[in-house]
């Protein structure tokens, strides 16, 4: 499993992750917000989706990010958003920089 080695939020409000492997990540405010996976935005069970997209503000933004363990980070966003836990690997799947969309197309 890939770790990050330098979190930070973007001036839009989205993260850039730097991998041990090298890799720059870029992740948007409201893409990431979406895909929390928390108890509040998706069903545990079912796996349906509770948080309706069209709930979440187009000016969305991380404020802060602290570690979860070993193996995620919990997003505060501007919305008052703050249960969800990105797994590392959940991170590396939702990466949305040129490479990986590119690599997702194909």
């Amino acid at each position: 499993m890939s770790q990050p080695r330098k979190v930070e939020i973007r001036s839009d409000g989205g993260l850039s992750i730097l991998w041990d492997d090298g890799h720059q990540a870029a992740y948007t405010p409201a893409h990431l917000r979406l895909a929390c996976k928390c108890a509040l935005c998706e069903d545990e069970w079912s796996g349906e989706r509770r948080l309706d997209a069209s709930s979440i503000a187009s000016d969305i933004r991380a404020l802060s990010v602290k570690p979860v363990g070993r193996y995620g980070i919990q997003v505060n966003w501007s919305d008052g958003h703050s249960t969800g836990i990105y797994t590392f690997d959940r991170l590396r799947a939702l990466c949305e920089c040129e490479t990986c969309l590119k690599t997702a197309r194909e």
